[in-house]
């Protein structure tokens, strides 16, 4: 089978657009469906590619074990805390607190990656009607039979081929990893920096070796890129404080850009976009890659009920109803996700002095009202479906 004669088409290789195809053929088998994927084809010529940290929830975890699709190699995070440095308010979450094996997990992207690739492989051994086509670059036309089209290509902040609504933030993200003399295991910290939010998170080297997400003004991360190692420990130091207790290496840094790009209408006819084709979240609640999967879940469900079904229920005005019913349902999660992050990422970076006490007083609240910070956990874990 080609391209040419599919009734679904996912543009795009990535985390979640091989998530919605796994999940369309786990639930359909015998869905006519094409995957146009970019990537390499070897898995190996990914091994080196992004190895960032990726923060996943347990409710992405959980969706993932639906399709045998969990990297193996992950950091689980049992606690999080969060402060604002030379502030007050505090709060601690911890696993015990929402009767859950772990508040979220860390995983480099490459390894999800490769993890979903393996995975859509088993189920693509089953699935008669499935066509994994590789291509060179996104200029690949859309084929003129295609009776359902699903955007999956999104990209990076200020890399992306479309801008509709959102802000630049004006920051950047040093990411990387660096090694501490005595960590607390599966603790994640979260700091809020008068530049922006400041992470060290587990990683799966071991307790030590933290995952380093440092958000700055552009000028200022450039600056930090470029420090030798020893400045550069000294200036984490400084600005984290002695709670986690001292750095002694770092390594791997890079920089990437963040910002806040969605689109206002997520379908168009027999068009859908999902993941960071949809939205691209800036990082400061992790909560990205998590919507992203959340939306190729429940698109999938939609898409694998039309096509099992009756041949008359798959005219364009069926396709047409299906793709808004999918928006529909994705509305309340994706707006309140996408209102959650841009708001601490803008009010987390604020100096003014009425700001800055409200934010200490929200801490101060999260850590003293349970109710409270349970609710926004589990916005966390599992978003709202």
């Amino acid at each position: 089978m080609s391209a040419n004669d599919c009734d679904i088409l996912i543009h795009g290789g990535g985390p979640v657009g091989l998530a919605c195809a796994a999940w369309i053929l786990q639930k359909f088998p015998e869905a006519k469906l094409t995957l146009l994927d970019r990537n390499p084809i070897n898995d190996a010529d990914l091994a080196a590619a992004d190895s960032r940290g990726i923060a996943l929830s347990h409710g992405s975890k959980l969706l993932l074990d639906t399709i045998d699709a969990w990297p193996k190699d992950c950091a689980d995070i049992h606690r999080v805390h969060v402060s604002q440095a030379g502030r007050f308010g505090r709060a601690l979450m911890t696993r015990e607190e929402l009767s859950q094996e772990a508040l979220g997990h860390i995983i480099r992207y490459r390894d999800i990656h490769i993890t979903l690739r393996q995975a859509l492989r088993n189920i693509q051994a089953k699935s008669p009607k499935f066509a994994w086509q590789y291509i060179e670059d996104d200029s690949a036309h859309v084929p003129f039979n295609t009776k359902c089209v699903v955007h999956a290509e999104g990209g990076l902040f200020k890399k992306q081929d479309w801008v509709e609504s959102g802000r630049d933030y004006g920051q950047s993200a040093l990411v990387g990893l660096v090694e501490v003399d005595d960590a607390l295991p599966h603790q994640a910290w979260e700091r809020f920096t008068a530049e922006g939010p400041l992470a060290v998170l587990p990683s799966h080297y071991g307790p030590n070796i933290l995952n380093l997400v440092w958000c700055g003004s552009p000028e200022s991360s450039q600056q930090r890129l470029q420090l030798s190692d020893a400045d550069f420990l000294n200036a984490l130091q400084k600005e984290f404080g002695s709670r986690i207790g001292r750095f002694l290496k770092i390594q791997d840094r890079r920089l990437y850009e963040l910002g806040l790009n969605y689109r206002k209408q997520i379908t168009k006819d027999n068009e859908v976009w999902i993941g960071n084709a949809a939205q691209t979240l800036h990082p400061v609640a992790g909560q990205g890659l998590n919507l992203g999967l959340r939306d190729a879940y429940l698109l999938a469900e939609k898409l694998a009920g039309l096509y099992s079904g009756s041949v008359d229920k798959k005219t364009p005005e069926h396709i047409h109803d299906a793709l808004e019913s999918y928006a529909s349902s994705r509305k309340i999660d994706r707006t309140t996700t996408i209102g959650l992050t841009d708001f601490m990422a803008r009010i987390f970076t604020s100096n003014l002095a009425p700001v800055v006490v409200a934010r200490g007083l929200a801490l101060s609240a999260l850590q003293w009202l349970p109710p409270v910070k349970t609710a926004l956990a589990r916005q966390m874990m599992f978003g709202r479906r």
